[in-house]
């Protein structure tokens, strides 16, 4: 196994088009009005070695990729494989202090691992979730059938997600950009004040996300995107029971209701039929 500290999404960096990484730093450059000499200070390199950058005619180290990244409040990934000027920046997910790497764990193929969170590490995952070394301290597993993207797995506690059982592992697609969340879907969200939790999302408000759990017994809440460390959406479920699902508190009151309408519907028809005769 070999373990990295990878800039997501950006796989190959030696066969991207240095012109993208020129065309988008010299756009953002432009569209915020910021002169070369003022930048190049801001990165503290000259005017000179910074037009080379803008231009094509040298690449930039990593270094410099990172300070113009946070420069920007943008991930160097987007930098260097994706045109800005054709995606929303203001949807774009500031994660705390502009995070702009993921540390992951490949095998010897360069393939993804799914590090596994169980219930018995949970508590550290708030302190080493940017860690490398803490990342590759947990269990593994592989599952090709998920596709690209990057995966993570993570333990349900309690009763608010139904039908998925205190216990089980819940794993999700790592989510870059706010604009990627879908309003009704389902998310493992790290946050600073409540720690791990997965609930259903909705984008109602700008900056704030409601959170809302499938057992009515919990109340809607909000929680503030600065206020979140990452954000996973759901793809799959490792489940330990195979239990048959109970009715939902929501499904038993409907059920009542149709209940109640049908015996009132077999009354009229009752009082129907004795008027008649």
């Amino acid at each position: 196994m070999i373990t990295n500290l990878s800039i997501f999404v950006v796989t190959n960096y030696n066969k991207i088009p240095m012109s993208l990484f020129s065309d988008n730093i010299r756009n953002l450059r432009v569209q915020q009005k910021i002169s070369q000499e003022k930048l190049a200070e801001s990165l503290a390199i000259t005017r000179g070695r910074y037009v080379k950058y803008e231009d094509g005619t040298s690449e930039a180290p990593y270094e410099i990729l990172k300070k113009i990244a946070h420069y920007y409040h943008i991930s160097i990934d987007l930098l260097l494989s994706v045109d800005v000027r054709k995606i929303p920046l203001d949807d774009l997910l500031q994660l705390e202090s502009n995070r702009l790497v993921l540390p992951i764990t490949v095998d010897k193929k360069g393939d993804n691992f799914i590090e596994v969170v169980t219930q018995k590490v949970k508590a550290g995952y708030l302190n080493g979730y940017a860690d490398p070394e803490y990342i590759e301290s947990l269990q593994q597993i592989s599952l090709p059938f998920l596709g690209s993207g990057k995966h993570r797995g993570f333990p349900v506690e309690g009763d608010s997600m139904p039908p998925h059982a205190d216990g089980s592992i819940i794993v999700g697609r790592y989510i870059e950009k706010l604009g990627d969340v879908n309003d009704g879907k389902t998310y493992i969200l790290i946050t600073k004040s409540e720690g791990m939790v997965y609930k259903r999302l909705n984008k109602n408000k700008k900056n704030v996300l409601f959170v809302e759990s499938d057992n009515s017994f919990y109340p809607v809440y909000e929680v503030k995107v600065s206020d979140i460390l990452e954000i996973w959406e759901y793809v799959c479920n490792i489940g330990l029971t195979d239990e048959k699902q109970e009715l939902t508190e929501t499904a038993s009151v409907t059920e009542m209701f149709l209940e109640l309408k049908r015996e009132i519907k077999d009354l009229k028809l009752g009082i129907n039929k004795q008027t008649i005769q």
